[in-house]
């Protein structure tokens, strides 16, 4: 795939199946991710895959952060909490590894994870597979991050579901440059 037609065209895919990518594909997908750019080569990213049974394992997780918010949740939204990370056949997550650095701030080092977060997505697509990046409050809670026994420090950028397209290709909205362009003088 050309980059411009690739940065013009990519679209997440809230409905993914098998197969996703895998061996050297996914080896090239984490590669070019990687490539994100990073002030004083800190590297403060993280990469947690889940598969099959990681899957469910994430889920369990999910579920339990939740009962330990309201121990009155409804079984039901257990229920979808356990089969979110089975929405594709391939979840990773993206862990920002906020390190104490006098001249990064945190700040730059989430946008070098975001970065390698859109990487995956982009990269995704160039291999002919596709991504959805979900987030919520599943990125920001306490509990989920002690069960994937991440540091106080760390942060989830976001969970990236991986794939293959399920249906129909979402219709990308037009956008004015005029809109979001200014010019200084």
């Amino acid at each position: 795939m050309q980059a411009m037609a690739l940065l013009l065209n990519r679209n997440s895919h809230p409905r993914l199946e098998a197969p996703a990518p895998e061996g050297e594909a996914l080896e090239r997908i984490y590669q070019a991710a990687l490539r994100a750019p990073d002030h004083a080569s800190l590297t403060p990213w993280q990469i947690i895959e889940f598969r099959d049974e990681g899957q469910n394992a994430l889920g369990e997780i999910f579920a339990q952060a939740k009962v330990y918010q309201d121990p009155d949740t409804s079984f039901e939204a257990l229920t979808r909490l356990r089969n979110m990370p089975k929405r594709a056949p391939l979840v990773v997550a993206v862990i920002a590894k906020i390190k104490d650095a006098a001249k990064i701030p945190a700040s730059e080092q989430r946008l070098s994870t975001a970065c390698v977060a859109h990487g995956l997505l982009l990269a995704t697509e160039a291999e002919g597979f596709a991504a959805m990046w979900r987030s919520g409050w599943v990125c920001f809670d306490d509990q989920v991050k002690k069960a994937l026994k991440l540091e106080a420090t760390d942060e989830i950028i976001g969970f990236i579901y991986l794939g293959s397209a399920a249906g129909r290709r979402k219709p990308l909205p037009e956008h004015k440059t005029s809109d979001f362009v200014t010019h200084w003088s």
